[in-house]
């Protein structure tokens, strides 16, 4: 009995794997969609793929992969999983889309990508209470805003500019799930960021649509309350 117990949560261990490596696949889904620049389908495969990267964690470490089913780094294939629907496939699709047009649009794909491979190897990326430090690369929702919003361009090579910097400098950014404080109003605040970005996608970013303010309150939240945090409780804190 002992033994079946053991067999069952390996397999549930190489489970969660298997449902971590899914998004690979969505990656590609909205990959080819980007190419045909069907960008509302795009949008779409990064909201599930965005979906299943909140869920594999805690399956993860409810199932305890790394001692289940070590011969597989959950760390390193979710974030292989993550540097393609977090940083590629948008960083792509706000180049082809027109909103960056000429240099800006270089500007955007070349420090996207750039500075999210050094962020997303850095040992550095988690503080003591699991949250961020610097901004995490979450670059599929910082574009899915643009697309919604679509400010001028110069407003967006600020604010990319700006966000890569904080990449690299120790400020706060909550994860929505391992960070303790506050986690009661952040993650329903993530969750409802994921319905509104659906919502936004599924009616191809309509300017009158009621999803676009929800996005606003929501990112503003998500991008903010580390900083507020640290400022409140310290860096430690």
């Amino acid at each position: 009995m002992r033994h079946y117990g053991q067999m069952t949560l390996r397999t549930k261990a190489l489970l969660v794997h298997l449902f971590t490596a899914s998004g690979a696949v969505f990656a590609m889904l909205a990959m080819l969609e980007a190419v045909e620049q069907k960008w509302d389908m795009m949008f779409l495969w990064l909201v599930v793929a965005f979906a299943v990267d909140g869920v594999d964690g805690p399956l993860a470490r409810r199932y305890d992969v790394k001692r289940n089913a070590g011969e597989f780094d959950g760390v390193l294939l979710d974030l292989i999983i993550d540097y393609l629907t977090y940083v590629f496939v948008p960083a792509y699709a706000l180049f082809k889309s027109g909103l960056m047009p000429g240099w800006t649009g270089w500007f955007a794909i070349i420090v996207i990508t750039f500075t999210s491979a050094l962020y997303f190897a850095d040992t550095r990326m988690k503080t003591k209470d699991y949250s961020f430090s610097g901004f995490p690369g979450c670059w599929n929702m910082v574009v899915l805003v643009l697309f919604a919003l679509t400010p001028n361009f110069y407003v967006m090579v600020l604010l990319i500019a700006a966000l890569a910097i904080a990449m690299f400098f120790p400020v706060k950014f909550v994860h929505p799930v391992r960070t303790e404080r506050w986690r009661t109003l952040t993650l329903p605040m993530a969750l409802a960021w994921t319905w509104f970005a659906g919502w936004a996608a599924w009616v191809d970013f309509d300017p009158q649509s009621m999803a676009h303010w929800g996005l606003v309150v929501t990112s503003i939240y998500l991008l903010c309350a580390g900083a507020v945090q640290q400022i409140m409780f310290g860096k430690d804190g």
